[in-house]
């Protein structure tokens, strides 16, 4: 069965009788149950790229979705050391459905980053009470959004050439700047409205299946209330307002292991199943499974993810526990370290996860580039969303940091 046809609704009610998972290491086995559905027929549904609607609904039925909103609304509570991992875990079965979840998480939280104790209470127990996923048209390399003040309302304008999430999200995070100012302003809003208009043009080399084309923002009205962090129409700035892009950083990287991790599964049970050994060696092997090369090639591969795994969850405890920590608390000094050991992950995980995405044809054979086995997707995806911004980057924060002591700088990409 796949998630496409008329089983959706049983593949979503599975979890209707089950019991909660109330730790850590129930969420994380939640999101391998999601993983292993949406593995069966991901290629088929990356082909068909239609809007995901029932991959959604695979992720609210889940629980998944709900899984750092407040217990008091139905939610787990759990922080982000664990969402991370979950990240991983749905993206190991569908990359493109655990960058869905992960922006989620990171628009989610957008509130706690930035508003007012009262707004970030309203944003959660909505979101969490009725199961909504998040989307953003947030993306700096656009011009900004135009804001109109008219009397107590903000009226958001303009367009983004992405907006993850796009027509399968329940709510939209706006950014723009207050026209006349360089004041800029969040507002979260329902994303079924007439001034929302999605272009419906993603149509990209990999992650189709993230709803991230353009949007056109055409006088969506938001009160002044609804401004994220503003009281009395002004702003109280903390350090703790910049974790938005260390936090989606890691979410990044996260994601981009899980594909990887795919990747690596995907081929060593097409390896097990269906290579066959090379027979003019001159010492000849019965079984694939015999060759000393793809010994020797499953064996580094795994290696090195391994590796890229250990240094992931241990930036993750370190950003988790500032997360959940009182906002006034963080440092510049101690943001930016964190920013440091992000950056460090995920340029390993982008040059090992792409060594993964392409090794493994050498390892499984001619036969293996076959459309109907479909390992292309994991190159694919991987390659699409790490050009998100330049790698080289990242190596020269952490080069700063090594031999400057100096720690990056918050901007949009910092």
């Amino acid at each position: 069965m796949t998630i496409t046809d008329s089983a959706t609704t049983s593949l979503s009610d599975r979890w209707r009788d089950a019991p909660t998972p109330h730790t850590s290491a129930g969420w994380i086995a939640r999101a391998r149950e999601v993983a292993d559905i949406l593995a069966v027929d991901a290629v088929e549904r990356d082909r068909a790229n239609r809007e995901p609607r029932a991959e959604v609904d695979l992720l609210k039925s889940s629980g998944l979705v709900t899984l750092l909103g407040p217990r008091e609304h139905g939610g787990a509570g759990e922080t982000w050391d664990t969402a991370y991992k979950v990240i991983r875990a749905v993206a190991r079965g569908d990359g493109s459905i655990g960058q869905l979840l992960g922006y989620h998480y990171l628009w989610g939280w957008a509130a706690r980053l930035v508003a007012t104790d009262e707004q970030i209470a309203a944003v959660e127990e909505l979101y969490t009470s009725n199961s909504f996923l998040f989307g953003g048209a947030v993306n700096p390399r656009d011009s900004d959004l135009v804001i109109r003040e008219e009397g107590d309302e903000l009226v958001f304008s303009g367009r983004k050439s992405f907006s993850t999430g796009g027509r399968v999200s329940d709510l939209t995070v706006l950014e723009g700047v207050l026209e006349g100012t360089d004041t800029h302003i969040f507002a979260i809003v329902p994303t079924a409205q007439e001034g929302i208009v999605f272009a419906g043009d993603w149509d990209n080399l990999g992650q189709r299946l993230t709803e991230s084309g353009s949007v056109e923002i055409r006088d969506v009205r938001v009160p002044w209330s609804a401004a994220a962090g503003f009281v009395d129409k002004q702003f109280r700035p903390l350090v703790y307002n910049t974790l938005n892009v260390p936090a989606i950083q890691l979410v990044f990287a996260n994601f981009y292991l899980g594909i990887a991790e795919g990747a690596l599964d995907t081929a060593s049970a097409y390896t097990r199943d269906r290579t066959r050994p090379w027979p003019y060696g001159g010492d000849d092997k019965e079984r694939a499974t015999d060759e000393w090369y793809l010994l020797e090639g499953y064996g580094i591969l795994q290696s090195k993810l391994w590796a890229d795994g250990a240094l992931l969850d241990a930036a993750g405890a370190e950003i988790s526990e500032v997360l959940h920590a009182p906002r006034e608390e963080l440092t510049a000094r101690r943001r930016g370290e964190i920013a440091v050991r992000i950056a460090a992950g995920k340029l390993r995980i982008v040059d090992d996860g792409l060594e993964v995405a392409s090794k493994i044809y050498e390892l499984t054979g001619a036969r293996a580039t076959s459309n109907a086995v479909g390992l292309d997707i994991f190159w694919r995806n991987l390659r699409t969303h790490s050009l998100h911004d330049p790698i080289a980057y990242k190596k020269r924060e952490v080069g700063e940091y090594v031999l400057l002591n100096q720690v990056p700088v918050p901007t949009w990409y910092t």
